[in-house]
C-alpha cells in the first residue's frame, strides 16, 4: 500500500533507493562480462595464447570459430543453468544469500581466468562466471520486484539496465586502453577489474533486509514486516501492505500447497503467466542483440573499421545515454507501446539496413562510418526500449508462489536465447567461416518483426501496478489489451478486510475471509464482462 501523500517522496523513500539502488550494481558485473569479452578475442596479446597468426585478416590474428563460440557462449550457459534452478536455490537461500554465493562464484572464476594459459580452463572460468552472472541478474531483479513500491518500480529496473550498460561501457573502455599492449597484460588488466563489484557488494548487502514478500512466503512473518518497515519511509504504517501481500500469499498457498516445478503450468492461469513472462524475456535474445554486444569489436575489426575499439566505447555510451532518456520515460508511459513501436521494429531495420549496405558496399572508409553509425542507433533503440522493459515485464508478470521458479525459467530461457546467439555468431562472422560479418543482420530483421507482432497481440501493460493487483487481473483472464484500462476490484476488498485480519489467529480468518471476497469480486467481474 502506498504511503500516505505527504511521505510518498524519493527523498523519504531513501531506504528503499539505498538497498535497491545496491541491488542494481548487480549487473554491472554481466554488462562488463560482455563488454570486456568481445574485445578480448581482437587484442593480440589474448590471440597470442589462446589464438593464431593469419596475415589475411585485419590484425594479423584470428581465432578458431570453435574457440571464438565457446568463450562467449559458456558464459551464458552457465547462466542458462544458475538462472533455471533458481526456484530451488531461492527456496533454501533467499534472495541476499543467492547474490553472496554469486560474489563467491565470480572471484573463483576470475581467479582461474587469470592463472591460466590452458584454453580449457579458460572454458572452466567462462562456465563458472556464467553460473555467477545468471544468480545476479536473476536474483536482483527478483529482490527489486519483490521490495520495492509499485510507483518506483519501473525506475528501479531502469536504474538496473544502466547498470548493465554501464558495466558494458567501462568493459569497453578497459579493453580500448589495454587493446594496444603486446603481452599477456592487455587482457589480465581487464579480467583484474572483474573482482570490484562482487567484493563491493558482499559487505553492502551485510546492511540490507531481506525481501520481505519472500519472508512472508517463507512463513517468517515477523521478519517479513520488519524488513517491510526498514523499506518504507519513517512513520508509514505498514500493515495495511503487509496486510495484503501476506493475504495474497496465503490465498495462492490454497491454491497449491506444495509449489513444485510443474506447477507452472498445471493451470491455464499459471500457463498463461509463465508463457508470457518467458516470451517477454527472450525478446532480448530475439531482437539480435547479443551478436551486437557480444561481437562489436570484432565484427568492426574484420570489417576494417578505423579504431574499432575506440567506435565501439561510442556505442556503448550511446546506449548508456539511451537508458538516462528511457529513465523520463518508464514512469509515464507503458511497457507495450514503447516496446513494440519504437524498440523491435526500429531495431528489425536497422539490422537489415546494416546488411544491406556491406553487402552492396564492403571494406571501404565510407561503409565503415556507416556501421558505425547505424549500430550506435541500435544500440540506443535496443537499450532504450527492449532491454530494460523486457525484464521489466518479465518479471512483473509471474505469481507470488511461483515467482522464483517462473522468473527463473523465463531468465534461463533467455540466456539460453542469449547462448545460441553467442554459440552460432562466429560461424557467420568469422573470415574462416561464412565470413558474413555485418550481413548477419539479415536473419534479424524478421526475427524483430515477429517479436514485435507478439508484443502487439499477447503482452498485457502492468505500468503502475502492484503485484497484487497483477495477480488480479491475471485471474480475471482479462485480454492482454484490456489491462491498461482494467480497474481492480480485489484490492479495495483487501484493504477494507484486513485492517485486522491477523490480530490473535496465526492464520487470520478475516484475512481467509478477504481472499475469499477477492476471488467473489474477480469473478463477478468476469461475469459483468461476459
Amino acid at each position: 500500500m502506498a504511503a500516505a501523500p505527504d511521505t510518498d517522496t524519493m527523498r523519504n523513500h531513501w531506504r528503499c533507493f539505498v538497498a535497491c539502488g545496491l541491488i542494481s550494481l548487480c549487473p554491472i558485473q554481466y554488462g562488463l562480462d560482455f563488454g570486456l569479452i568481445g574485445g578480448l578475442q581482437a587484442m593480440v596479446g589474448f590471440l597470442k595464447i589462446y589464438g593464431y597468426r593469419n596475415p589475411t585478416t585485419a590484425i594479423g590474428w584470428n581465432i578458431t570459430p570453435a574457440r571464438q563460440q565457446l568463450i562467449s557462449s559458456l558464459m551464458t550457459l552457465g547462466a542458462f543453468i544458475s538462472s533455471g534452478t533458481a526456484g530451488l536455490t531461492a527456496k533454501w537461500l533467499g534472495r541476499r544469500a543467492s547474490l553472496w554465493l554469486a560474489c563467491l562464484l565470480c572471484a573463483v572464476s576470475d581467479v582461474i581466468m587469470m592463472a591460466t594459459e590452458d584454453i580449457g580452463a579458460l572454458y572452466a572460468g567462462r562456465f563458472l562466471i556464467g553460473l555467477a552472472n545468471g544468480y545476479f541478474m536473476t536474483f536482483s531483479q527478483l529482490y527489486i520486484q519483490e521490495s520495492s513500491p509499485a510507483k518506483y518500480r519501473g525506475l528501479f529496473l531502469t536504474a538496473f539496465q544502466f547498470c548493465t550498460s554501464f558495466g558494458t561501457l567501462i568493459g569497453t573502455i578497459i579493453d580500448w586502453a589495454t587493446a594496444g599492449r603486446p603481452d599477456k597484460s592487455a587482457y589480465l588488466i581487464p579480467l583484474g577489474i572483474i573482482y570490484i563489484v562482487p567484493v563491493f557488494l558482499t559487505v553492502a548487502m551485510l546492511f540490507l533486509p531481506e525481501s520481505p514478500r519472500w519472508l512472508i512466503l517463507q512463513g517468517r512473518h515477523e521478519q517479513g514486516r520488519r524488513a517491510l518497515a526498514w523499506l518504507r519511509p519513517d512513520g508509514t504504517d505498514v500493515g495495511p501492505e503487509f496486510d495484503i501481500i501476506r493475504a495474497a500469499v496465503e490465498h495462492e498457498k490454497e491454491m497449491g500447497s506444495n509449489v513444485a516445478v510443474l506447477d507452472m503450468f498445471r493451470n491455464p492461469i499459471d500457463r498463461r503467466r509463465t508463457i508470457t513472462s518467458v516470451c517477454a524475456i527472450t525478446l532480448q535474445a530475439a531482437s539480435g542483440s547479443m551478436f551486437i554486444i557480444a561481437y562489436k569489436a570484432y565484427f568492426l575489426s574484420m570489417a576494417k573499421v578505423t579504431n574499432p575499439f575506440g567506435m565501439t566505447c561510442v556505442m556503448s555510451a550511446v546506449g548508456l545515454v539511451a537508458i538516462m532518456v528511457n529513465s523520463l520515460l518508464v514512469v509515464r508511459f507503458g511497457r507495450r507501446r514503447v516496446m513494440t513501436l519504437n524498440g523491435l521494429l526500429v531495431c528489425g531495420f536497422l539490422q537489415l539496413i546494416i546488411a544491406v549496405v556491406y553487402d552492396k558496399i564492403p571494406g571501404q572508409i565510407v561503409t565503415g562510418r556507416v556501421l558505425v553509425a547505424l549500430s550506435s542507433l541500435y544500440m540506443f533503440s535496443y537499450n532504450g526500449f527492449i532491454a530494460a522493459y523486457a525484464w521489466l515485464a518479465g518479471g512483473e508478470i509471474p505469481s507470488q508462489r511461483l515467482r522464483s521458479y517462473t522468473f527463473g525459467l523465463a531468465a534461463a530461457i533467455g540466456f539460453l536465447g542469449a547462448w545460441l546467439t553467442t554459440f552460432t555468431a562466429p560461424y557467420f562472422i568469422n573470415p574462416d567461416s561464412l565470413n558474413w560479418g555485418p550481413r548477419y543482420g539479415y536473419i534479424w530483421f524478421p526475427s524483430c518483426v515477429v517479436a514485435a507482432v507478439w508484443v502487439f497481440f499477447f503482452l498485457p501493460e502492468t505500468h503502475g501496478r502492484t503485484l497484487e493487483e497483477i495477480d488480479e487481473m491475471f485471474a480475471a483472464r482479462l485480454p492482454a489489451r484490456q489491462f491498461k484500462t482494467y480497474v481492480c476490484v480485489g484490492r479495495a476488498a483487501l484493504e477494507e478486510k484486513t485492517a485486522d485480519a491477523w490480530e490473535g489467529d496465526e492464520k487470520g480468518p478475516g484475512a481467509v475471509a478477504a481472499a475469499t471476497q477477492i476471488e467473489e469480486a474477480r469473478k463477478s467481474t468476469a461475469s459483468d464482462r461476459a
